[in-house]
């Protein structure tokens, strides 16, 4: 089948549904050709994996195929905000235009949903650090009476990031399943119900994982009957899949299960005080064991601390603690259905909490992390490939990956080497939007070397003059939370508003940053991508180095020792398609609508210096180079012009 031959081809074509019902809908080759690509991939039932640069309308590129097909189909994103929107609006909009009434249904994991036999849990007990908290599960339990889906983004009330909602929300740990009393009236059944009658289902990355990996969250009923598996974002894929092949075990489990035995204690077995008293036991012996993890937040490899004589005492109180509390559980677990099902998450918990800390073979990494007050240890795969390769053996669809980053340069085999997949049909499909007119990218003269102590320094002397040229509408991104800390000191006199990252909610920044409409906002990590800010209030992106992951992350520093072992180039062979992977994301924050105009700021030197910078540079939009300031100058000033002309017109 040819492109010339495609049905998505003419239906987001020129003559098409879409572009006499869409309002401002433009007819993109890149769109056709991608929307072609996935027809051909459903009727063929092969891999196909795309990467759509921005503006290519990469999500009608295959929500067009795959309702047309009328296949039963799941979508998967990378975010739950994601996933909204695109159950809530690109879905709804594609089946007016198309004609077509597939049953929807949207599935997120189970945290994501009120749970009401937790919620009484909560209400029962009464305790709450502060009286905020009291308010916040009030308006719950107010909202729990109203809602359909118990989904609980519809609460803007109750921020997500809250400490009570773990505290109504359930785990795969702590559900009590066809025993729980509110069984009938369960959100999360509802919702899997909903999602097993669908033709179309959006899950997100981590909730498709977990059922690949673990078969908990009761969507595996879903995936064998799916003819079609779309990821979107794939890029994130490899690292949240190896998050659910692997095993953790953290502090907040098991200080859950002390909790949650205590509440259940009340509710049926009153008599035994000796039950609280273990509970409180194993919290504080996991509160003992992070404390002698030492202080700050760090990610390092289990070998280098397991064997510190605090640790050693600290686990092995900890292990005595749990096994108390397992015991009277045990005893305990005739008297209702809550205090067997914390039973048996004691046996789990124990079980997890050896094999984390035995000792590993060398397919997988054990690694400890450390926040303020808990930690997590963690049992991860040096690689997915195979395990992942196994699941799409088992699983005989047509699979769908696309993102705006997958390949290095005019390389995929980073990403599919990730994931085992073995020759896949590949499409690479340029931004359709004019990097050439509307773009300047803007490599600094004279900075020092990356490691320089002064670097950071030197990066915002240039950063200050840019933002004064751009008039604010910056955006400034790290590669470390210590350079945005700089960063964020030496800019508190700034003219402009200055906004961080930690600040306030991601989406409230943002919401700021375009309110403001000359704010100069400072990230790192997360806000190398999901940041979508169109128009004038975002005209700078100034980036300080080339993201190369920290080498002495551990499972970072695993994969490179694994490389070298077999005799490859970690360098060039991980680290490097890594990198460029994460730059591209950083970069494709400038451009997001074919009327922006803006400059890209590369601050690392090693851009041009090192063999190495070619990659990243082929792998970068077609932007005009500069290293001439008064050229971005020139540039920002020729954009004020173009605006004072329009306007006179």
């Amino acid at each position: 089948m040819t492109e010339l031959d495609s049905t998505a081809f003419e239906l987001l074509g020129s003559t098409g549904p879409f572009a006499e019902l869409v309002s401002g809908f433009n007819v993109r080759e890149p769109q056709l050709r991608m929307a072609a690509a996935v027809e051909q991939a459903i009727d063929a039932r092969e891999q196909l994996v795309v990467e759509a640069g921005t503006g290519t309308g990469k999500t009608y590129a295959y929500l067009v195929p795959v309702l047309h097909s009328g296949k039963r189909a799941i979508l998967s994103t990378g975010t739950r905000h994601l996933q909204d929107q695109l159950f809530h609006s690109d879905l709804p909009r594609v089946c007016e235009a198309l004609g077509v009434q597939p049953k929807l249904a949207l599935l997120k994991g189970r945290s994501n949903y009120l749970c009401l036999h937790r919620l009484q849990l909560t209400l029962e007990e009464g305790r709450f650090a502060r009286r905020r908290q009291a308010a916040e599960v009030q308006a719950i339990n107010d909202w729990s009476g109203r809602t359909r889906t118990g989904d609980v983004s519809e609460l803007s009330d109750v921020p997500e990031d809250a400490p009570v909602w773990p505290r109504v929300t359930s785990t795969a740990d702590n559900c009590l399943g066809s025993d729980c009393p509110s069984y009938r009236d369960c959100f999360v059944l509802k919702a899997r119900r909903r999602a097993q009658e669908a033709e179309v289902v959006v899950v997100n990355h981590h909730l498709l994982s977990a059922d690949m990996a673990l078969k908990e969250e009761g969507f595996g009923e879903l995936l064998p009957g799916a003819e079609v598996v779309v990821i979107d974002e794939a890029h994130q894929l490899p690292e949240t899949a190896a998050q659910f092949f692997g095993l953790s075990l953290g502090s907040r489990q098991l200080q859950q299960l002390a909790r949650d035995a205590k509440a259940e204690h009340l509710r049926e077995a009153g008599d035994m005080q000796n039950l609280p008293d273990s509970a409180d036991a194993l919290d504080k012996a996991a509160a003992d064991l992070r404390l002698a993890f030492g202080q700050g937040n760090r990610r390092l490899p289990w070998k280098d601390i397991r064997h510190k004589p605090e640790v050693e005492s600290a686990l092995a109180d900890l292990r005595s603690v749990l096994e108390q509390l397992r015991t009277w559980l045990e005893t305990a677990a005739p008297r209702g259905k809550g205090l067997e099902g914390c039973w048996h998450r004691a046996e789990q918990l124990a079980h997890k909490l050896a094999r984390v800390c035995a000792e590993a073979d060398g397919e997988y990494v054990q690694w400890l992390e450390t926040y303020t007050r808990s930690f997590a240890i963690h049992l991860t795969p040096l690689n997915v490939a195979g395990i992942f390769q196994q699941q799409l053996a088992r699983l005989p669809a047509t699979w769908v990956f696309t993102s705006a980053t997958l390949a290095v340069g005019q390389d995929f085999h980073h990403f599919t080497g990730q994931l085992g997949l073995h020759e896949p049909h590949t499409l690479q499909l340029e931004s359709p939007f004019d990097f050439q007119s509307n773009s300047l990218l803007y490599v600094p003269p004279a900075l020092p070397e990356p490691n320089s102590p002064s670097y950071t320094g030197a990066v915002m002397d240039h950063a200050e003059h840019l933002i004064e040229a751009s008039g604010g509408r910056a955006f400034l991104l790290f590669t470390s939370h210590r350079a945005l800390q700089a960063a964020a000191d030496r800019l508190q006199e700034s003219e402009y508003p200055v906004l961080v990252q930690g600040q306030m909610p991601k989406r409230e920044l943002l919401r700021r940053f375009r309110e403001l409409g000359n704010a100069v906002l400072l990230g790192t990590s997360s806000f190398w991508e999901g940041v979508d800010v169109r128009g004038e209030a975002l005209s700078l992106v100034l980036i300080d180095k080339l993201p190369f992951a920290a080498p002495g992350d551990p499972v970072v520093q695993a994969r490179i020792d694994r490389l070298r072992e077999a005799g490859g180039n970690p360098f060039m062979e991980f680290q490097v398609p890594g990198a460029v992977i994460t730059l591209k994301q950083g970069v494709g924050r400038l451009i997001r609508d074919a009327a922006d105009r803006g400059v890209l700021v590369l601050c690392d030197p090693r851009l041009l210096n090192k063999p190495y910078g070619r990659v990243f540079r082929r792998s970068l939009p077609p932007m005009p180079l500069t290293r001439e300031l008064r050229e971005v100058e020139a540039f920002f000033a020729a954009g004020m012009t173009d605006k004072g002309e329009q306007a006179r017109a």
